[in-house]
């Protein structure tokens, strides 16, 4: 990539599912074409709205069997449990949106990154450590771990959900808070508490007062690490700079890739999906 490059890093799974939550509301039968214009109709949105001052619209993917699994399997457990307890088939949305995730791929003129065992936070964060010094980066998403990327500079996070950027007035303190802390929506208890907390009924998190939280605090400062035993789980899981060396690099190789798809294609794609509505704002796109 070319200096000069500006890109938007679209957290794909996570936008795209709060929108699902939301269409839920209206629409709660939810199929596949509907499906396929609320994401298409996403990507219009904000490519109209940011490309003018950021550039690149560039989809970043979770994959399955995510490399975090191996050093916690509770990792986004109680994810699973909450979704199976769901009405909603999440099966055939899962489905879908692996369809609709390759004819995209395929037809529109968008990078558009799976790497194996990465989750889009690591795409995320490779791309935005490698790339920041070129020009501005904006993440879309609504997820807090980004403002640790407040580190970078050029770097800037658009909450669809807030409406409005967000940021960390301290972005390191706040990793180290968020590794203390832990993070209960991927199932990460506390650095105080076990593996399972959030898996096991009988177990609940162990306290951080202000006192513990202080003694925690000097501990890590003064560099007695021992005595915070899941403190290395979690720094491991949280801080994104801990993703694997070779997973990094194939996430830059698959970011070099040319694109393979087209404006050419769009028009055709459209007409063969009939997206009436989708056409007449295809300059957006």
């Amino acid at each position: 990539m070319q200096r000069g490059a500006i890109i938007i890093l679209l957290d794909n799974n996570q936008i795209i599912l709060a929108s699902i939550f939301q269409s839920m509301k209206d629409y709660p039968e939810l199929n596949e074409d509907y499906i396929r214009h609320m994401v298409l109709n996403t990507y219009r949105k904000y490519n109209s709205e940011f490309r003018e001052e950021y550039g690149q619209l560039v989809i970043c993917n979770d994959s399955s069997n995510c490399w975090r699994k191996k050093i916690f399997p509770q990792y986004k457990q109680n994810r699973k449990k909450s979704q199976s307890n769901s009405d909603m088939d999440w099966d055939a949305i899962y489905n879908s949106l692996h369809t609709i995730r390759s004819e995209i791929k395929e037809i529109f003129p968008y990078r558009n990154i799976t790497v194996e065992t990465t989750e889009a936070d690591d795409i995320i964060f490779v791309l935005t450590k490698h790339y920041h010094k070129l020009e501005k980066i904006l993440i879309l998403s609504n997820d807090k771990d980004f403002m640790q990327l407040g580190q970078f500079e050029n770097v800037y996070q658009y909450s669809p959900l807030k409406k409005g950027y967000i940021k960390s007035d301290n972005p390191k303190m706040f990793l180290l808070e968020h590794i203390i802390r832990g993070d209960s929506s991927d199932g990460v208890p506390n650095i105080l508490s076990d593996d399972d907390t959030f898996v096991n009924e009988e177990k609940s998190q162990k306290r951080l007062t202000t006192k513990v939280m202080s003694k925690v605090m000097d501990d890590i400062v003064n560099n007695r690490i021992q005595e915070l035993p899941f403190y290395d789980r979690n720094k491991s899981i949280i801080d994104l700079s801990c993703i694997p060396s070779v997973l990094e690099q194939a996430i830059i190789e698959q970011f070099e890739k040319p694109v393979t798809g087209s404006k050419a294609k769009v028009m055709t794609y459209m007409i063969e999906k009939k997206l009436k509505n989708l056409i007449t704002n295809i300059e957006d796109f």
